[in-house]
């Protein structure tokens, strides 16, 4: 038992050893972990807390048990009394870290809160949804005609509407009578067809005419966040978007890591199939209460998520999945009731569907981007390039589909890099560095000022400078190279090599200095030897599958690039580019689709008939798998270069030829013999 345990921080990624009997929430304080306290640590606010996991953590290599904290005590016991505290939760202030322990800061204990960065983007859908309004007269019961209610209401419904056999369920059948009764025998009924040729259901309905619409949920399902937009079925306008962090990450922060949880973990797949579910129905609440409307209204929801996911949503163990020939329960699209999903904030009779998957590692949230982004109707060769923990890649050309998955894991999302967080306010999102002086001016979220401005200081006291996130890690390597500060091959230069003091030691390597905040008690913001290396693995994983789909599509190049998805949205082409995420293109010829799974979720939600194309669609795509084809590797080890070691960039201009691998080593010699 060690002196000074590990403790992870989920869903921020932060990690340290801190002093046996630390509580969480001061280890929490000294890894600059978002927890939030007000009472000073005596249990009284209840605002710090959390939860702790248990099992094996493969990711972290770490096997947690259920001593990790110090027990339950006498103030968690009156606080549980008085107000409550949810199963599994603790308090952060009175919780002591006795062994190794992965603990996850759920959305209400975070300061700062996440910024989900996946907001329904403008398109213009065309309606034709699956679920209508029907407003009825029914016929009044005669004792010479002994009909019951309900054949009355499918005979207004056909002869009105010309929609027959409608199916009544029970639920909504045992309190038809009073409804009918309470409108004076008017009613407003909410038929469900999927397709033409499926069977009408009525899946509730309103006394007289209801004068209010429809409305349903586009999901997007994804690893690391969960976004949904709350929808109008008759005109398509989204009323409402929100998203939460999805909780499964305390189980592991990239899809790997959670089948292997679930794998050595009887029971785990249960445990992350209840998590991700009750932040659906936490969701859908909370849209509902925002908006200001009935629950009861929300009757649809379509879902788009990756493999993994998908069979976690429904209930499949996903361990087939981690393994070779990495086999679907079912890769068909699936038609459920909220009630499948124990999902009980919406109406008990909403129907969802979930888009189908492509195959074993390239899921439903694939074919939502192609949907979407209609690969299969392009004029020129287009790379489409949804990037988060897992990237999925489409290539088409008009006639043909590609589509391949690569496991860039979670460094994108700032994760595993050492001043990295998700996106929050206070976290750098936008860096520029001069390449004469080597200084950086960055920008964070929260403010519209550059950290150069006479007025950032004061437009960012609220929320202070605190790391850095995906998008800034991303354009800080990329002027990083442009600067001189790093060479092609990811190295970091000495102050001797790159002309900067902001270049200083890190071990047996160099940091770069981005934001030094600790005279006034902030944190020493750095990208390090490390996160470099982090980000390689990253984009070669990426650059090393699109690669592949164009060995296959027999090209070298590609006429424009899509980058879609939350973080595809807030990186510009030209940092993608010098990073070597992407192969060459020319810049005003890569643009953003936003979060187009999003936006595939909601053509689906909209247009029933668009439901039909996908699925048709999807088994035209030609599916790659990076795990199996042997160029993945060669591709993968050409592609850590920045840019890239052999691959052409015509339309870059020319980076800084600078090689620090023989200065650096005498750098590091001298810093040996300092030590």
């Amino acid at each position: 038992m060690s002196d000074n345990p590990l403790i992870i921080f989920t869903p921020s990624g932060r990690r340290g050893n801190v002093p046996k009997g630390t509580t969480v929430l001061d280890a929490a304080r000294q890894l600059g972990v978002d927890l939030d306290s007000v009472c000073g640590g005596r249990g009284i606010c209840s605002r710090c807390q959390i939860t702790p996991g248990v099992g094996e953590f493969p990711k972290h290599g770490l096997t947690v048990r259920e001593d990790a904290l110090s027990e339950w005590n006498a103030v968690e016991e009156r606080y549980d009394q008085k107000r409550g505290l949810p199963k599994g939760r603790r308090l952060g202030c009175q919780a002591q870290v006795l062994e190794d322990i992965v603990v996850d800061v759920p959305p209400e204990s975070q300061v700062h809160k996440q910024v989900v960065r996946k907001a329904a983007d403008a398109r213009v859908v065309r309606m034709d949804p699956a679920t209508r309004l029907y407003y009825v007269e029914v016929e009044e019961p005669d004792m010479h005609d002994p009909s019951g209610d309900a054949e009355r209401v499918r005979a207004a419904l056909s002869n009105d509407w010309g929609v027959n056999d409608a199916v009544i369920p029970l639920p909504v059948l045992s309190r038809l009578q009073t409804t009918l009764r309470k409108g004076q025998w008017a009613l407003t009924v909410a038929v469900f067809q999927d397709a033409e040729t499926s069977q009408p259901t009525i899946i509730d309905m309103w006394p007289g005419l209801l004068e209010d619409s429809l409305l349903g949920l586009a999901i997007d399902l994804g690893s690391t966040t969960i976004a949904a937009h709350l929808c109008d079925l008759s005109t398509g306008e989204v009323i409402g978007s929100a998203g939460v962090m999805n909780p499964q990450i305390r189980f592991g922060e990239d899809l790997m890591s959670r089948v292997s949880y679930a794998m050595m973990n009887p029971g785990g797949d249960a445990e992350m199939t209840k998590a991700v579910r009750e932040a659906l129905a936490t969701l859908a609440q909370d849209l509902s209460n925002d908006a200001n409307i009935d629950p009861r209204r929300i009757v649809e929801m379509t879902v788009v998520c990756n493999p993994v996911m998908h069979h976690l949503l429904i209930g499949i163990d996903p361990v087939e999945l981690g393994q070779a020939p990495f086999a679907l329960a079912t890769s068909e699209a699936l038609r459920l009731t909220v009630r499948d999903l124990d999902i009980t904030t919406v109406n008990s009779e909403a129907r969802v569907y979930i888009l189908p998957c492509i195959a074993g590692h390239v899921g439903a949230d694939a074919a939502a981007v192609a949907l979407s982004e209609a690969p299969f109707n392009s004029e020129d060769r287009v790379l489409i390039v949804d990037v988060g923990t897992n990237a999925e890649i489409l290539l088409g050309d008009g006639e043909r589909v590609l589509a391949c998955s690569s496991p860039t894991g979670p460094a994108f999302e700032g994760a595993q890099i050492s001043s990295g967080q998700r996106a929050a306010p206070g976290a750098i999102e936008r860096i520029e560095i001069d390449p004469i002086t080597k200084n950086p001016r960055y920008r964070v979220i929260g403010s519209e000022l550059w950290s150069d401005d006479p007025e950032f200081a004061l437009a960012t006291a609220a929320s202070g400078i605190t790391g850095i996130c995906g998008s800034g890690i991303i354009e800080a390597i990329a002027e990083m190279r442009m600067a001189g500060l790093i060479d092609a091959s990811g190295l970091i230069g000495g102050p001797d090599q790159t002309g900067t003091e902001r270049s200083i030691p890190d071990g047996r390597t160099f940091a770069y200095v981005i934001h030094d905040g600790r005279e006034d008690g902030g944190p020493l913001i750095t990208v390090t030897q490390g996160d470099i290396r982090a980000i390689q693995l990253a984009k070669s994983a990426l650059y090393a599958g699109a690669r592949l789909l164009m060995d296959e599509m027999e090209t070298d190049t590609v006429d424009r690039v899509v980058l879609a998805g939350a973080f595809g949205a807030h990186i510009s082409p030209k940092h993608a580019m010098v990073l070597g995420m992407i192969p060459d293109c020319e810049i005003d010829r890569v643009t953003s689709a936003g979060n187009a799974a999003g936006t595939g979720a909601r053509i689906a939600l909209c247009d029933r008939t668009e439901r039909g194309r996908i699925e048709a669609d999807v088994r035209r795509i030609t599916k790659i798998e990076t795990a199996i084809e042997p160029r993945f590797q060669e591709h993968f080890v050409a592609a850590n270069a920045i840019p890239h070691a052999t691959d052409p960039f015509p339309h870059l201009p020319e980076l800084p030829a600078a090689s620090f691998n023989a200065g650096g080593g005498e750098g590091r010699t001298r810093r040996r013999r300092r030590g």
